[in-house]
């Protein structure tokens, strides 16, 4: 049997991780929304730690800012590049590590925590909790986290209107329509509710939950999509407005839920 790291290993070995958030309009789009939700917690003075970093992207912008940054990256390949990418960054360091086990930082050590792609990853009740939990206590009281999760609508509609919808039904629900979560899905959705649910025993506040890349991605490919520089910027500025709105969270892709440690 494959191991969680090995399947996830395999596919990022093949994945373009580096230039996923600047290639494409709804990668753009989720860059640009979760550095505006970030900075509204987070400022020079901030010292923020990134739990699966990837290449850095995240990271090094933060740390080019002046912040004391903090990287911890699973796959030995995303660290590589993101060391390379950081160069002369001296207020950037960078681990190899899980989130599931942060053991090599000290309980309340940062002022925000960034979760912006394990929870997509993790599938066993158990990981998931240890990942909720190892980001909460490395956080200091009156700190923030930002959990990154992705829709399990969103994958049904992205990904399953060629032809292979009851493919995509069986993968993601039970035929009683409960959501599953299992390794071999390699992404795993969550209903919005249910992944707020996650946190109502939890020492936290929630503050919000926010789309970040709205419904870009399942129409991007279309043959008569067109989005300028110009309209991108106006649909940006448009899009954050609206990006906590209820009735479009279960649409976007990608979703952060943000909460504060109590203190």
């Amino acid at each position: 049997m494959s191991t969680r790291k090995d399947i996830v290993s395999h596919f990022y070995h093949t994945a373009d991780e580096n230039s996923r958030l600047s290639r494409s309009r709804h990668g753009q789009l989720e860059y640009r929304t979760t550095m505006a939700y970030i900075h509204r917690y987070a400022d020079i003075a901030s010292k923020v730690l990134e739990v699966g970093a990837g290449t850095g992207t995240y990271s090094i912008a933060l740390a080019k800012e002046g912040m004391d940054v903090t990287a911890v990256e699973l796959m030995e390949s995303h660290l590589k590049t993101l060391v390379e990418n950081s160069q002369g960054l001296e207020n950037l360091h960078a681990f190899q590590g899980d989130a599931v086990d942060l053991r090599q930082f000290a309980d309340d050590s940062f002022d925000v925590t960034l979760l912006l792609g394990p929870m997509y990853h993790l599938y066993e009740k158990d990981e998931v909790d240890c990942a909720i939990d190892e980001a909460i206590r490395v956080t200091r009281p009156g700190g923030v986290i930002l959990f990154a999760f992705i829709s399990v609508f969103a994958i049904m509609y992205a990904n399953y209107f060629y032809g292979n919808w009851a493919f995509g039904e069986e993968e993601n629900f039970t035929e009683d329509h409960q959501i599953k979560h299992y390794k071999e899905q390699l992404f795993t959705g969550y209903d919005v509710v249910e992944f707020e649910q996650l946190f109502e025993e939890k020492p936290v506040d929630w503050i919000t939950t926010a789309g970040v890349d709205g419904l870009l991605e399942p129409i991007e490919d279309r043959p008569d999509f067109s989005m300028s520089d110009e309209e991108f910027e106006a649909f940006a500025r448009w899009y954050l407005a609206f990006a906590e709105k209820r009735e479009l969270l279960g649409l976007t892709n990608h979703l952060l839920y943000i909460c504060r440690k109590q203190s």
